[in-house]
């Protein structure tokens, strides 16, 4: 006999507006956990570097000899930026943009520029930030805690499910961007159930059978199931997967995937990036790669909405708590205990 499983209520609303918990989950999940930054082909030569700021850290990645680098993008003189923008070649060195202070490209202070002479100063202390990095499958991720467990660890389970997909020969085909005026949760929780979809994406509705919709969870990723309603019509027919702590992996079948990263910006603010990687052909076919983007802004235009709608009502602190669905909701349940078991230290 099936035993019925017990009610399970959702997070309290105070953790999707507190700033001293947005403080905390800065710091202790995204200041200790893997973070997508670049496909390697971004990185192709020496001195290549890409920059991002999440969750208010300034993070760059470098190409560096056979391999790559990763540092805060901090100068240790008075914390200018080394690269200005999302991407620049600094073959020449990571350069300081506010006085100009020099690095190489494997961190070590080479030159501070018109210093003078004091003493007890010692380049050899003043090297960048470093930061852990590894390539997965050519993604490219780093890590602030540099006693960090190998990415490969979190990212097994989605290993086994694409099996001998190959990424390499994809190529960065346009990068997106969407502010929320929501607290990250609350994009994320909405993107790990299809339980809205009938009420909400009308469009996708009509491609995927939100009734057969699933979602299933193995150690840090949790899968996405939505059957196309006919296969091969839908940009839906594909691998779907979350890996903690805000990155969705969203694959189209043989035509690419996008790597959509849910960035904190404050309490009640999080900005989506949309990297789409796509095979050259499909890039260079203006059609193909429309169907893509269109069909992507579609359905994040309609998330935008209820999100924003959610945070108001939460805002207005009538809502303290719900329920979660057992059919429907089993993600959203995992990752709340995953941010509420998240303490200060």
């Amino acid at each position: 006999m099936t035993q019925t499983p017990p009610l399970q209520l959702t997070a309290r609303a105070d953790r999707y507006r507190d700033p001293g918990r947005h403080a905390i989950e800065r710091k202790e999940i995204f200041g200790r956990s893997w973070l997508f930054m670049a496909h390697a082909s971004e990185l192709r030569a020496e001195g290549d570097a890409v920059a991002a700021t999440i969750a208010g850290y300034p993070l760059l990645v470098v190409r560096y000899g056979d391999g790559i680098k990763a540092f805060h993008n901090v100068c240790r003189h008075r914390a200018g930026p080394l690269v200005d923008g999302d991407r620049a070649n600094c073959a020449g060195g990571l350069v300081c943009n506010y006085h100009g202070w020099a690095y190489t490209l494997d961190g070590r202070l080479r030159n501070a520029r018109d210093f003078g002479a004091a003493s007890g100063f010692d380049p050899r202390a003043f090297g960048l930030f470093p930061l852990k990095a590894e390539i997965w499958r050519d993604f490219v991720f780093v890590n602030a805690d540099l006693d960090a467990a190998p990415l490969a660890d979190a990212m097994a389970p989605l290993d086994r499910r694409l099996g001998q997909r190959d990424f390499s020969g994809l190529v960065h085909a346009e990068r997106r961007t969407h502010d929320i005026a929501c607290n990250w949760k609350i994009y994320v929780e909405n993107y790990l159930e299809g339980y809205h979809i009938p009420n909400v994406h009308p469009m996708l509705d009509a491609q995927v059978d939100a009734l057969k919709y699933k979602v299933s969870v193995e150690g840090a990723i949790c899968f996405h199931d939505a059957p196309p309603k006919e296969k091969g019509v839908s940009v839906y027919d594909g691998v779907w997967a979350f890996a903690l702590p805000h990155l969705g992996f969203n694959s189209y079948g043989d035509d690419g995937l996008m790597m959509e990263r849910m960035v904190p910006v404050g309490v009640s603010s999080t900005r989506l990036v949309y990297d789409y990687y796509l095979p050259p052909a499909v890039a260079a076919d203006v059609q193909a790669k429309q169907r893509i983007l269109s069909t992507s802004a579609i359905v994040t235009a309609e998330d935008k909405w209820i999100c924003e709608k959610v945070q108001a009502n939460i805002d207005a602190g009538v809502y303290d708590h719900g329920v979660l669905s057992p059919k429907h909701e089993a993600g959203v349940g995992w990752f709340q205990a995953f941010f509420q078991s998240i303490s200060a230290t």
